[in-house]
């Protein structure tokens, strides 16, 4: 066996100019010209299996038919009504395994008409120039504002916007577009923000239940699954998480350190975004090692295209066995091949994305329910504790998606409002 290499790990792999270009927008905006042409594409379908494909059921057809007319103010009202973070749901969902993937344009012309793009096109408009936390408390908030409620979000962290500005990849949200549309949403009125607010326990949920009339508990799922093998605690190994919130909140990414040879242990979006970003900082060696076969895993054919084209290799059927050091940091991963045998990948840094769990020591004692892991409540948010829901990631059920997440902040605003005025 060979002696591990010395790690190479540093800043500045590229040169000032490549790190603009490189998290530049992944897709970028539709021109005037080319968002009308697409929109001349859609059928206009009566019962559009888009809309039906939507979580937010979002009038996929009506918005389409106004960029058509030229008229975005509303195309963007048809598409905030049912979902006010419709920006970051055009740019970050997975639109080909959802209204794109159902569109009648596939067997017509192999290609669906690109809803997303059409999306963003309006929505960006919107904000630019308006029309009049986390994603699941934004949408829950902003509907009951709308409502005419008083709302307050207490957030743990400095900025608004949860996993849209903390764990989203750069190209995704580029131009400091999560910022912008929590700004566009808070100008509605009536929402105040209480940042740097952590729920450290359940005396802390049992006195916002005392001085509100109502509480909807949107924390996301804060904690990291651990990998369980010798070597997880040698330095070079992170949560690909805590990297792409340390990226997101970069002023100069040319200071990021990155390794020469980088690792991803993992198969959804988040392993997708921290190899492809690690590329983009100038890493020459990405490598995604996934343990079950492409069927199973969580990131779209689009992502995992998006990724290879990048450069980031991706391997099937490969179980971490053994973190390899050297010096106390990081050298090698050993797996174990799904077919039998063994393989190593070298590695400077090795990021963990194996998926995230609840924090449930704050909410012991708080009388929730938990299952498999999640807060138990209804389609609607009710978890059973009176004037206390709960929605997004951390409830039972869904599959962690943006727009599942402003799905579940919009049904309980309305059950919240029902319930208080009642």
């Amino acid at each position: 066996m060979t002696e591990p290499s010395a790690p190479d790990l540093r800043s500045a792999r590229l040169a000032p100019a490549q790190y603009e270009a490189a998290f530049a927008d992944a897709v970028p905006p539709l021109t005037r010209a080319q968002a009308l042409v697409e929109a001349e594409r859609c059928l206009y379908c009566f019962d559009a299996p888009c809309t039906r494909a939507c979580p937010t059921a979002i009038d996929v057809p009506s918005f389409i038919r106004r960029i058509a007319d030229d008229n975005l103010r509303g195309a963007a009202r048809t598409i905030l009504d049912p979902n006010p973070l419709g920006g970051t749901c055009a740019r970050a969902c997975p639109t080909e395994v959802l209204c794109e993937q159902v569109c009648v344009r596939n067997t017509e012309q192999r290609r669906p008409v690109e809803i997303g793009r059409l999306q963003r096109y309006a929505l960006d408009a919107a904000i630019q120039r308006p029309v009049g936390a986390g994603p699941a408390g934004l949408a829950c908030a902003f509907a009951l504002a709308r409502r005419g409620h008083e709302v307050v979000i207490h957030d743990a962290r400095a900025a608004p916007g949860g996993l849209n500005e903390y764990g989203l990849a750069a190209y995704k949200m580029a131009g400091g577009f999560a910022q912008a549309e929590v700004a566009w949403l808070l100008a509605i009125g009536g929402i105040a923000l209480r940042p740097n607010w952590r729920l450290e326990g359940a005396q802390q949920l049992a006195a916002l239940r005392a001085d509100f009339d109502a509480v909807y508990l949107a924390v996301g799922l804060a904690r990291t699954h651990r990998l369980g093998i010798a070597g997880e605690g040698l330095g070079g190994v992170r949560d690909a998480v805590d990297f792409i919130a340390e990226l997101r909140q970069a002023k100069d990414l040319s200071r990021l350190p990155i390794g020469r040879r980088v690792v991803v242990i993992g198969g959804g979006m988040t392993a997708v975004d921290a190899a492809v970003q690690s590329r983009l900082l100038g890493a020459e060696e990405v490598h995604i090692a996934y343990r079950r076969g492409p069927q199973e895993m969580p990131a779209s054919p689009a992502e995992r295209e998006w990724a290879q084209t990048r450069g980031v290799t991706i391997h099937f059927g490969l179980t971490p066995e053994e973190i390899v050091g050297s010096a106390g940091h990081v050298a090698a991963v050993r797996f174990a091949r799904a077919g039998g045998g063994e393989q190593r990948l070298d590695a400077d840094l090795v990021f963990k994305a194996i998926g995230q769990r609840l924090d449930e020591g704050p909410l012991q004692g708080s009388g929730l329910t938990l299952q498999g892991g999640r807060v138990l409540a209804d389609d609607d948010g009710r978890t059973g504790v009176p004037r206390l829901f709960a929605g997004g990631d951390c409830r039972a059920g869904g599959r962690d998606l943006t727009v599942e997440a402003v799905a579940d902040g919009q049904r309980a605003a309305a059950a919240i409002h029902a319930e208080l005025t009642a």
